[in-house]
């Protein structure tokens, strides 16, 4: 349950300076929505392209290996992804994942027990396990950017809509109560004073 609001000059001086506060903390929000934002709309764009070269490379390499359906020449195991180095980028506050390495292991093969478009195929899967990990990363950096400006959106949204709007309503609130409370001490003043006044002539006729 909300606390009643206090009508008075220090409860005045707390709402506006919670006032101040907000909207100096809004445009900041405001930035930060921004810049994921345009990182998003970039990691899209990445994400779009990695996924283009993917499929490209991965029907190249069908197109130009059609020999890669004959089950008599073994190829389980010859290109197998030895290590993953990752990294963070901290974005306002988002950390969002990086690919700084990969390393990709090719088991030794004889090129005379094997037919030469093995060499092609080794090096096409080698491309195609370095793009497919980086459209993982591409796609993990799109979630958490769209994560993010759900939260930034959210609280810009507390502070427009909520927040200031209900320090507002309160100021002037308070503000009306002062001004009622200032008339009406300045109206019982007066009326006091008209009833001094009145004693005061009582007084001096009864003297006379």
């Amino acid at each position: 349950m909300a606390a009643k609001l206090a009508l008075n000059k220090s409860s005045l001086a707390k709402e506006s300076a919670q006032l101040a506060e907000y909207k100096r903390f809004l445009p900041s929000l405001e930035l930060k929505r921004l810049q994921i934002m345009a990182e998003r709309a970039k990691a899209r764009e990445t994400a779009s392209r990695l996924d283009r070269e993917y499929a490209e490379e991965f029907r190249g390499l069908a197109h130009a290996l059609p020999m890669l359906a004959n089950k008599q020449v073994p190829l389980d195991g010859l290109v197998s992804l030895k290590d993953v180095v990752r990294g963070e980028q901290n974005l306002s506050g988002t950390r969002l994942p990086t690919l700084e390495d990969i390393e990709v292991e090719t088991e030794p093969y004889s090129l005379l027990a094997r037919p030469h478009w093995v060499d092609a195929y080794v090096e096409g899967m080698q491309k195609l396990l370095r793009l497919n990990l980086e459209r993982d990363v591409a796609h993990e950096r799109i979630d958490r950017l769209v994560q993010a400006e759900a939260v930034i959106s959210r609280r810009v949204n507390l502070f427009e809509k909520v927040l200031i709007p209900q320090a507002e309503r309160n100021i002037k609130k308070i503000r009306m109560a002062l001004a009622d409370a200032e008339r009406d001490a300045v109206v019982r003043a007066k009326i006091s004073k008209r009833k001094t006044a009145a004693r005061s002539a009582e007084t001096r006729v009864a003297e006379i």
